[in-house]
């Protein structure tokens, strides 16, 4: 019985505990999940504090997913745009939509840590869906990165920029816009075997056509 009264004390405990748990969490990050995905660090209405009032409200709609990297080679994952402008002190309503039956993020990073924590702005879906939220941008001019940060996604083309009052430059390694750091580089490894093939292919390209032409003059000498 003592036992017994000492472990349902302990849960008691436990479940005490988890609210505040829970309520700390959504403190320090501002987090929604659901079953479809995740929302952190979402600002519609506070203004960061060098800007006075908003100067723009803007609606941007982000598509991700595997279609949108078939324009850039070697690339498997994309943004449908790599690249959004906006003025100073704008609010960004941002629609994200995952074309694609995994996971995808976007998250973008540099914001000011007092109204972002961690300076960081999040959407995630876990699969194909749709997310909408806001923020506020500062009034600093600077380019800030836009990228999934699951692994091997943002290496293999998910990664995009904002400017915000033009910029500071572009980021590198943005797909079509910036050159990368480390272009991929897909070396032939020219053994013996690799020879053999390449030098049938030219002799087949090279008598291809001979044997077809002669065998169209035979089929028209025929009765």
């Amino acid at each position: 019985m003592k036992k017994l009264i000492i472990m349902l004390a302990l849960m008691a405990l436990a479940v005490a505990h988890l609210p505040a748990t829970w309520a700390d969490m959504g403190h320090h990050h501002h987090m929604l999940m659901d079953g479809r995905g995740m929302v952190m660090n979402a600002n519609s209405d506070k203004l960061p504090q060098d800007c006075q009032a908003l100067s723009e409200t803007v609606d941007i709609t982000i598509h991700a997913g595997h279609q949108h990297a078939l324009a850039f080679n070697g690339k498997m994952f994309a943004f449908d745009k790599q690249q959004w402008d906006v003025k100073p002190c704008a609010k960004i309503n941002i629609t994200f939509i995952n074309d694609d039956h995994i996971r995808h993020q976007l998250m973008i990073h540099g914001l000011p840590g007092y109204l972002y924590p961690e300076g960081m702005f999040h959407l995630e879906l876990y699969g194909a869906g749709e997310l909408k939220a806001s923020l506020i941008v500062p009034s600093q001019k600077k380019t800030y990165l836009v990228h999934c940060e699951l692994p091997q996604h943002m290496e293999k083309g998910m990664k995009a920029q904002l400017k915000v009052g033009g910029g500071d430059g572009d980021l590198p390694s943005i797909p079509g816009i910036s050159a990368p750091v480390k272009a991929d580089h897909y070396a032939i490894d020219w053994q013996q075997s690799t020879w053999l093939i390449l030098l049938v292919c030219i002799m087949a390209g090279l008598l291809l056509p001979f044997i077809a032409i002669t065998f169209i003059k035979l089929k028209r000498k025929q009765p």
